[in-house]
């Protein structure tokens, strides 16, 4: 599995598309700081994304924005527009009750959010506060234009199986965001980047696919054709940390998918992340989430 997969899968890649936007005339909305990374995209009319730093991005139709880290953001058809907290919109919503007025112009918006781990990935960390995704030309742009035109197919009229296809068709729109971002913004550095350098997306594929193999630096640089020190500087200066703590942090993160969906015991899961003692793996285990492995896999029973 590519390196990308294997982040998202063990991150727990979850989302949820919202019922469409429509609202005419002046209309705004705040969208409280959350845990939760947000899209929308403008199907008909004017919108502007504002951030609390006074940034605003001005949406065409087409246009996607996308907020990552959970972070809060308002959405309006003009800055000077009164705005209501989200909360408070979508329960008028369900309630019947018309919070904006129905005379001007309508703005249709589709949008959802995506959750992930509770322990956030240098990918997911190195995301930008925010993406602006506004040309469809290349290859990867236009399918996630044909997502989001699906995802809104599917919002218009309900069938068999609505729900679990908006959620699927999300989860690929999201990894699409992520390609059509890298093909617009041509990034150098940064871990997004490091998934587009052909070497060191190798030497994360390896270490994620085989975290039981006692890798070393020189054992890494080998298997992608580089040089030890070459390697090791590139490494870090895209993924933001060493070849090996990042390998410590993923056989952790692994572990921790193990405990809650394996049903072998410790000592066993610790052998297939690469850990050979399993008072070795307890560990790090523990300096890494302030729990023992037991612990980990009881709350995660409970919860």
């Amino acid at each position: 599995m590519d390196a990308l997969s294997t982040i998202l899968e063990t991150t727990r890649l979850r989302s949820m598309v919202y019922d469409k936007f429509v609202v005419s005339g002046a209309w705004g909305v705040d969208i409280t700081e959350d845990n939760n990374s947000q899209f929308w995209r403008l199907i008909k009319g004017k919108c502007i994304v504002g951030l609390p730093d006074n940034t605003l991005i001005e949406m065409q139709e087409g246009d996607l924005v996308y907020i990552s880290h959970g972070g809060g953001h308002w959405i309006a058809d003009s800055p000077s527009s009164l705005r209501i907290p989200a909360q408070k919109y979508v329960k008028a919503r369900h309630d019947g009750i018309p919070v904006f007025s129905d005379k001007g112009d309508t703005t249709t918006l589709i949008g959802g959010h995506f959750t992930f781990d509770d322990q956030p990935h240098p990918f997911l960390k190195d995301l930008p506060r925010i993406i602006h995704i506004k040309q469809y030309e290349t290859e990867n742009q236009l399918l996630l234009g044909q997502l989001l035109r699906s995802i809104f197919s599917e919002l218009n009229e309900e069938k068999p199986g609505t729900k679990l296809m908006l959620k699927c068709l999300a989860e690929i729109a999201f990894v699409n965001i992520i390609r059509a971002y890298l093909e617009q913004d041509k990034l150098k550095n940064g871990f997004i980047s490091a998934l587009n350098d052909r070497q060191i997306s190798k030497s994360l594929k390896l270490m994620q696919d085989s975290p039981e193999i006692d890798w070393t630096l020189q054992s890494l640089a080998s298997e992608v054709g580089m040089s030890r020190s070459v390697f090791f500087n590139r490494f870090k200066k895209l993924v933001g940390e060493t070849p090996l703590n990042y390998l410590t942090d993923w056989r952790i993160r692994k572990a921790k998918d193990l405990l809650r969906t394996d049903k072998r015991n410790i000592s066993e899961i610790a052998h297939s992340v690469g850990y050979l003692s399993e008072a070795a793996f307890n560990r790090v285990f523990k300096a890494k989430t302030n729990k023992t492995p037991a612990m980990y896999r009881r709350n995660e029973i409970a919860d």
